[in-house]
């Protein structure tokens, strides 16, 4: 396995701005894993694809598309969903995840799988104009389930689906995801470990980031790890 080797997850309007970015950075090798094909709605946010690439896999035109503009950059890629019977099989193969996609019951397996393997990973999600982005380093750092015992119902899902993204701010979301990835796989601090980055485009546009404890008793461990708080 190559050290810098990054799995991407999810080829829309998060996975396609942090693929860009981390093949521009130099990471060695890329996956992409997503198992959509290309609609026409998809063509406003998701730049890389154009017209005629309607009815394609997303990952495999996405391949194309890095390679012809980072030739030294390995691309390898899966038009299949990530889920419980596979995703370990893949992400044992890479050094770091980011999370792309926009299925809550799909993040929570890559949280799971991430924590089990010891695999770090960086979350990212949009709504509207808002996104946030936030680091998980396993045993060390606060992870999903620290935030969220467990996914949302399919309703709840559902609905937060339709409410749409603004491709711009998946687009800084994506960047900021492969910031960290690198650091990550090149041995540097991420600057989200344990904290959220929340960007707010509907005041301002506003930044903000807040730390995030981990939850005791999560299956992660980070609090186990985390430093004694002094007492009076």
């Amino acid at each position: 396995m190559s050290e810098e080797s990054i799995l991407v997850v999810g080829a829309g309007g998060l996975g396609v701005p942090a693929a860009i970015a981390l093949a521009r950075a130099g990471a060695a090798t890329i996956g992409i894993i997503d198992p959509e094909r290309i609609e026409l709605s998809n063509l406003a946010r998701q730049v890389i694809y154009e017209t005629g690439d309607v009815g394609r896999f997303k990952v495999e035109t996405a391949a194309e598309r890095i390679t012809a503009l980072f030739p030294s950059v390995t691309i390898r890629s899966w038009a299949q969903p990530l889920d419980a019977s596979n995703a370990r099989e893949l992400i044992d193969q890479f050094g770091c995840v980011i999370d792309a996609t926009d299925d809550p019951a799909v993040k929570f397996v890559i949280n799971d799988v991430c924590i089990d393997a010891l695999i770090p990973f960086v979350y990212g999600g949009v709504l509207g104009m808002t996104g946030q982005a936030m680091t998980v380093i396993p045993s060390k750092t606060a992870c999903l389930r620290c935030l969220f015992e467990e996914p949302p119902d399919e309703a709840e899902a559902a609905s937060c689906r339709d409410a749409g993204i603004l491709g711009p701010i998946a687009g800084a979301i994506g960047e900021v995801q492969a910031a960290e990835a690198i650091a990550l796989v090149r041995g540097k601090k991420p600057q989200l470990a344990g904290r959220m980055l929340i960007y707010d485009a509907t005041i301002g546009p506003r930044i903000r980031i807040t730390e995030v404890a981990a939850r005791s008793g999560c299956r992660c461990g980070a609090a186990r790890s985390a430093p004694a708080r002094a007492t009076a």
